[in-house]
């Protein structure tokens, strides 16, 4: 009795007496009492969970989402938002995410009311507000690697039966009007007399369809980038297209209100990372001729009394934190120029793309590839990188010596044309506006899950 009393009832002046039937109490409250192997012992409580690099989602629109069927008056839910957003991943993935509370979202009411930013566990089911940003695991978009690299076909222009599957599987989306292929890095677009094995040859070979002639190219990518590409199979819908793509009607359109009809969304791996997280690049563009003619590069004007030939503005907003020196972005080209986005990375924002030589030689010269250490902004704990088990799949990605470009178009926004066109009776069901979701090459995936890590 007289232990009972002297433990539950003990105050600062209290003088404390223990027997051998009883071991005093830990002398701090970090020390818990474990079994193990039948042997009590004292040792430190199990840590919880560590915290998980997230992955911050735009703010939620005020109008509606492109490509996507919804009355005015019908509410967004958290899940809809996220499997909209983030359309290459599976639906049980991100509902999982949610039945585990790993889904925060953080209400922009807090921020007109002067209060501090704070991120909130929510369910599938919360009703989405303009402004409001969702938080998820940088997890959430890992996938698994195969062994497998893409492949370039063969420099014909009369491709093979396995070389025809082979294109035909790059098709992401095919309508009366349109063509859109998800392209591999390192082929090229726009072929030439010494190019064979370019999208354009390949695509007039094998992706005829029904057609007479094949699909033609509206915008293109550079060789070493990857992406959406979109190709259009008549003339009309050519016509079209070329004038949505245009930079002098891109502000005069009614079709296209506030640039939110027709759109490209990149992502990007970048060394070092933005002093902001989000803003807007108006950094104008020259051309300048080197070697004699031979070679050409692109240049901000301003930063080296050039006189200006093109305007050039770019969108860009941080994905997630810096992880071995390198951090995810997202870029929304408003203006189509050719190496814009390289440029604006490197020059406007002293972060070239990894794998990009041309514009960021000399970042990648002293860029040591190798982990290092970051650490979290909230918690203050170091970051470390998960390293994939057998060289072969490190091809292309972080841990490669000669990294391949990190660029890819992942997202496009497109009204329909069929539809507009009325090329086809069917398409009259369809959304006034499309919006296309293209998977990551596989160098940028492995990227991906090595940067999506957990805390240490």
């Amino acid at each position: 009795m007289w232990l009972k009393i002297t433990r539950h009832q003990r105050t600062p002046f209290t003088i404390r007496h223990f027997s051998r039937v009883s071991p005093p109490p830990p002398a701090c409250g970090e020390t818990v009492i474990r079994v193990s192997n039948n042997i009590t012992h004292l040792g430190h409580p199990k840590a919880g969970p560590k915290p998980r690099q997230l992955l911050s989602l735009p703010p939620f629109p005020p109008h509606p989402l492109p490509g996507k069927n919804v009355s005015p008056d019908s509410h967004i839910t958290a899940i809809s938002w996220m499997k909209y957003y983030i359309a290459d991943v599976a639906g049980y993935v991100i509902q999982s995410h949610f039945n585990k509370g790993l889904v925060k979202m953080e209400s922009h009411d807090s921020e007109k009311q002067g209060q501090a930013k704070v991120a909130k566990k929510i369910k599938h089911n919360a009703i989405m507000k303009t402004g409001c940003r969702i938080y998820v695991p940088v997890s959430v978009a890992e996938s698994r690697i195969s062994k497998r690299f893409d492949t370039i076909p063969s420099a014909t222009l009369c491709p093979n039966a396995d070389e025809i599957k082979y294109l035909q599987r790059l098709v992401i989306y095919k309508d009366p009007a349109l063509l859109v292929l998800n392209k591999p890095p390192k082929v090229p677009v726009k072929g030439n007399l010494p190019v064979h094995n370019s999208m354009d040859g390949l695509a007039a070979a094998a992706l005829c369809y029904d057609y007479d002639e094949g699909p033609k190219l509206v915008h293109r990518l550079d060789r070493e980038s990857s992406g959406i590409t979109l190709m259009g199979r008549s003339k009309e819908s050519i016509s079209h297209l070329h004038w949505l793509f245009s930079d002098i009607n891109r502000t005069k359109s009614s079709f296209k209100a506030g640039n939110d009809a027709c759109y490209q969304r990149y992502w990007a791996l970048v060394i070092g990372t933005p002093k902001e997280n989000e803003g807007l690049i108006r950094a104008p563009l020259t051309k300048v001729v080197l070697n004699g003619g031979k070679a050409e590069r692109v240049m901000l004007a301003y930063g080296y009394g050039l006189e200006a030939s093109q305007e050039a503005v770019t969108e860009y907003r941080v994905l997630g934190p810096t992880i071995s020196g390198c951090s995810w972005i997202e870029l929304r080209p408003l203006t189509n120029h050719k190496h814009q986005i390289r440029v604006h990375c490197a020059e406007a924002l002293g972060t070239p793309i990894v794998g990009d030589y041309k514009y960021g030689w000399f970042v990648h010269s002293r860029w040591k590839q190798m982990p290092r250490a970051d650490y979290d902004p909230v918690t203050g704990e170091p970051y470390k990188m998960r390293r994939p088990d057998g060289l072969d799949v490190q091809k292309g990605s972080v841990l490669s010596k000669v990294p391949l470009l990190h660029l890819h178009c992942r997202e496009l926004v497109v009204p329909n044309v069929a539809k507009h066109l009325k090329v086809n009776k069917a398409t009259s069901s369809k959304p006034d506006v499309l919006r296309i979701v293209a998977p990551m090459p596989t160098h940028m995936k492995i990227s991906w899950n090595l940067m999506s890590s957990y805390l240490v």
